[in-house]
C-alpha cells in the first residue's frame, strides 16, 4: 500500500512520493534553546521521530534534519538573567535537551546545525533576495518585501490583505524599527548591531539574522533546494513555516517541501500551557516524578499527532495501565520462553496479519491510536496466558504461536519506540523503588508476611505485601498457605 500523508499546503491527505525513490529528506524545526524543553516539545519530537521510524520500517532511508536556534532575543534576556554569555546558554539548554529527548527513546536526527554555525549562507541566501528585488536594506536592517511574492499566503490561507503589523511575531507594533518597513507585513531577514548584543559582519553592517532565514539557509544548506517533508507544531504555520516559503521559493523559484506537516498543540487539564497559568511541565520535571519515560511516550502514541492533546491526571493514569499492559507482553519471551522452548533462531515467526493491520493504521497518515490498538490486542493475549502460567495453570496456545505473538508484539513496538527492559536483580534496602531484590531476599519478606499472617498481625502484612508490589513483586496467596511471587 501507499503512505497517505496530510498535506498542510493543499489541506488534504495525498500520496506520499519522495523526490528520490527510497529517499526522504525530513526537516523539523527545532527549539530555541533558552530553557528546558516542556511537554509540548516531547509531542512535537515524539511525533516526527515515529514518522521517521515508520517510513525507515517501510524502507525508506530518511535523512532527517533537526535545527538549533541559538541566537534570539529570548537566549540573550537568560543569558542577562544568568550572567552568562549567549553561546553558553545555548550550550547548556542544548546538553539538557539531548538529556531530556533521549530518556524519551527518541532517535537522534542525522545533523543538528545551529544558527551560528551557518552564518555565512544566512547572508548568502539573503544576498540573493536583495538582488531579486524581494528583499530591502534599511539602516543597516534588511526586510523581506512581502507584496514581491505573490503566492505569500499559500501555505496557512491568510490573504495579503489580512496580514497585520508585526507579522513575524517578533516585532511589535512600538517597536521604532516598524517605521523602516515599506509595508508593515514586511519582516526582518537581518537585524542592525545593538548595543551590547553579539553580533556578526555582513554586507549590511554588524547584525545578527532574523528568525525565520535561518531555517531557509540551513534546509538549503544540508538538504538542498527541495525536500520532502517539512515538519514542525502547528503554531509555526504562520509566521515561521509562511515566511520560510517566501523566502526560500523566493530565491530558488522552487517547491521548499513538498509535504508540509504539523503536529496539534498540549493543552494542560483543557488550558493551553503557559507558565503565567501555572500549568508549564517540562520533561524532565514529569521524569522525574518519577514516571516511566514510556508511559509519556504512550500518552502521546494514543492520540493522532494532528490532533490537540490534553494533559490530565486521568489521561496519565490511563497510558500507566496502558504501559503495564504493553510491557508484561513485550518481556513475555524474556521470562518465560526458555520455559516453553522459543526456539531463538526462529526470526520469521510473525503474525501476518497483525503486522497488515498494523500496517494498514499507519499508512493512514500515520495512524497511531489504530496502529497501537494492534499492540494492545498481541499484549493482551501474551497477559491472558501469562497469569494462567503464574498461578501454576496449563496453557492450551502452542509454544509457535505464542513466539509469533510476541516477536510480532516487539517488532511493531520497536516502530513506536517503546522498550521495556527487565528488572534487574540487585541488592536493595527496603526503601522502595531504590532497586530490585534478589530472590533469596523477597523468600524472607514472604516468609515474614506469612509469620505476620499467623499472629493475625495484618496491617504488616499488607505493608510488606504494598512494599514488594512497589519494588514490581506481585504476590499470589494460594490454598494451604502457600504464596507464590512473580516480578
Amino acid at each position: 500500500m501507499v503512505i497517505k500523508l496530510y498535506n498542510t499546503q493543499t489541506r488534504q491527505k495525498e500520496d506520499f512520493q519522495p523526490l528520490e525513490p527510497g529517499t526522504v529528506k525530513m526537516y523539523c524545526c527545532g527549539v530555541t534553546v533558552y530553557d528546558y524543553c516542556h511537554l509540548g516539545h516531547a509531542r512535537s519530537y515524539i511525533a516526527w521521530d515515529i514518522v521517521r521510524r515508520y517510513l525507515e520500517y517501510r524502507g525508506y532511508t530518511v535523512n532527517y534534519i533537526q535545527n538549533f536556534t541559538d541566537i534570539d532575543d529570548k537566549i540573550l534576556n537568560r543569558a542577562k538573567l544568568e550572567g552568562a554569555t549567549m553561546e553558553a546558554v545555548s550550550n547548556k539548554y542544548i546538553q539538557a535537551y539531548f538529556e531530556d529527548i533521549r530518556r524519551l527513546n527518541i532517535k537522534d536526527a542525522n545533523a543538528y546545525p545551529r544558527v551560528t554555525e551557518h552564518l555565512p549562507q544566512i547572508i548568502e541566501l539573503i544576498q540573493e533576495l536583495e538582488q531579486q528585488g524581494i528583499a530591502y536594506a534599511v539602516d543597516g536592517d534588511v526586510y523581506y518585501s512581502v507584496k514581491q511574492f505573490n503566492d505569500y499566503g499559500k501555505l496557512s490561507g491568510r490573504q495579503q490583505e489580512q496580514l497585520q503589523a508585526g507579522a513575524s511575531g517578533r516585532i511589535s507594533q512600538s517597536d521604532p524599527d516598524v517605521i523602516k518597513k515599506k509595508d508593515p507585513s514586511d519582516f526582518a531577514l537581518w537585524k542592525a548591531a545593538k548595543l551590547g548584543e553579539p553580533a556578526w559582519e555582513s554586507p549590511w553592517g554588524k547584525g545578527r539574522p532574523g528568525w525565520h532565514i535561518e531555517c531557509s539557509a540551513m534546509v538549503r544548506s544540508l538538504l538542498g533546494n527541495t525536500i520532502d517533508i517539512h515538519g514542525g507544531g502547528g503554531d509555526l504555520v504562520f509566521p515561521h513555516h509562511e515566511n520560510e516559503i517566501a523566502q526560500s521559493e523566493g530565491a530558488t523559484h522552487q517547491p521548499l517541501a513538498r509535504y508540509w506537516m504539523h503536529n496539534g498543540m498540549v493543552t494542560v487539564s483543557g488550558e493551553k500551557m503557559s507558565k503565567s497559568l501555572g500549568n508549564f511541565t517540562t520533561i524532565r520535571a514529569l521524569l522525574d516524578s518519577p514516571l516511566d519515560p514510556m508511559v509519556i511516550r504512550l500518552f502521546i502514541l494514543q492520540g493522532h499527532y494532528r490532533k490537540p492533546l490534553d494533559f490530565t491526571d486521568e489521561a496519565i493514569a490511563s497510558a500507566e495501565n496502558g504501559w503495564n499492559t504493553l510491557k508484561e507482553g513485550l518481556l513475555f519471551g524474556t521470562e518465560y520462553g526458555e520455559k516453553l522452548g522459543f526456539k531463538p533462531d526462529e526470526k520469521a515467526l510473525i503474525d501476518d496479519d497483525a503486522i497488515s493491520r498494523f500496517t494498514t493504521a499507519m499508512d493512514d497518515d500515520f495512524n497511531t491510536p489504530e496502529g497501537l490498538a494492534v499492540l494492545f490486542e498481541l499484549a493482551k493475549e501474551l497477559r491472558r496466558d501469562r497469569n494462567i502460567l503464574i498461578h501454576g495453570g496449563e496453557i492450551n496456545t502452542s509454544t509457535e504461536q505464542l513466539q509469533k505473538t510476541w516477536q510480532t508484539l516487539r517488532e511493531l513496538a520497536t516502530v513506536f519506540g517503546l522498550e521495556a527492559h527487565p528488572v534487574e536483580t540487585l541488592h536493595a534496602t527496603s526503601l522502595p523503588g531504590e532497586g530490585g531484590l534478589s530472590d533469596e531476599e523477597i523468600e524472607v519478606f514472604v516468609q515474614q508476611r506469612l509469620e505476620a499472617k499467623k499472629a493475625k498481625n495484618y496491617g504488616e502484612s499488607d505493608r510488606i505485601r504494598e512494599h514488594l508490589k512497589q519494588l514490581g513483586i506481585t504476590l499470589i496467596d494460594q490454598p494451604g498457605n502457600q504464596t507464590i511471587w512473580h516480578r
